[in-house]
């Protein structure tokens, strides 16, 4: 997949942003897309609903009848930007036959897309920062997905009996998302980057060795 672009992307309303006002999606696409450049530019911190106002030629009032906050612009941007990554590793898996190269393959996508959103946009990345930080929800559901498809990979390997059935499953999905944790969280990813080529292989045969029966 090429590089996350946001820029003018076609938005769905979502929790983290509901229209307050008419539903016109062209206005809201609008507010996005400004956003975004806006974000990509300066930064999420440094941008203002006022900034976004004035560059659309908007008023800041009219602006609040179709996203709450700032905040809510960035969640669904943010939520966007995370649904790019979520598709490179469910991809990555849906790719591979049987679980312990399913696991592989998802180890391996979530250092990829991560680092490329890391690299090719610096100031969306700060989005996904903030989210983390702030506990936003639509890092929330992002690492509940994640965690669903770490899930089903364990659920199929004990199936097929690739992999050991005593440890209860939650548990054992819980350990292992531990582990991918820092490639997946914004903030730790950026202190993972002197052992960021060998990582995925190397995580990955560690938790297949520890899955082993």
């Amino acid at each position: 997949m090429a590089g996350v672009n946001l820029s003018g992307m076609n938005t769905t309303a979502t929790n983290q942003s509901p229209a307050r006002g008419p539903i016109d999606h062209e206005v809201r696409d609008q507010i996005v897309s400004a956003a975004t450049e806006h974000f990509r530019l300066y930064g999420y911190e440094k941008t203002t609903v006022s900034d976004l106002a004035k560059a659309i030629g908007f008023s800041k009032a009219y602006i609040y009848k179709f996203f709450e906050s700032k905040q809510a612009i960035g969640e669904l941007i943010c939520a966007n930007c995370l649904r790019e990554i979520e598709t490179d590793i469910r991809a990555a898996v849906d790719s591979a036959d049987g679980a312990p190269e399913k696991l592989r393959r998802m180890f391996k996508a979530i250092v990829e897309s991560s680092m490329r959103l890391f690299s090719e946009d610096r100031k969306l990345y700060d989005i996904a920062a903030a989210a983390a930080t702030g506990h936003w929800e639509a890092a929330r559901n992002y690492e509940s997905r994640i965690q669903q498809i770490l899930q089903d990979i364990l659920r199929l390997g004990r199936e097929t009996e690739d992999f050991e059935r005593k440890t209860p499953l939650d548990e054992t999905m819980n350990a292992i998302y531990l582990v991918m944790r820092p490639y997946l969280n914004p903030l730790l990813l950026q202190y993972s980057f002197d052992c960021i080529d060998e990582a995925p292989a190397r995580l990955a045969s560690l938790v297949l060795r520890s899955l082993s029966r």
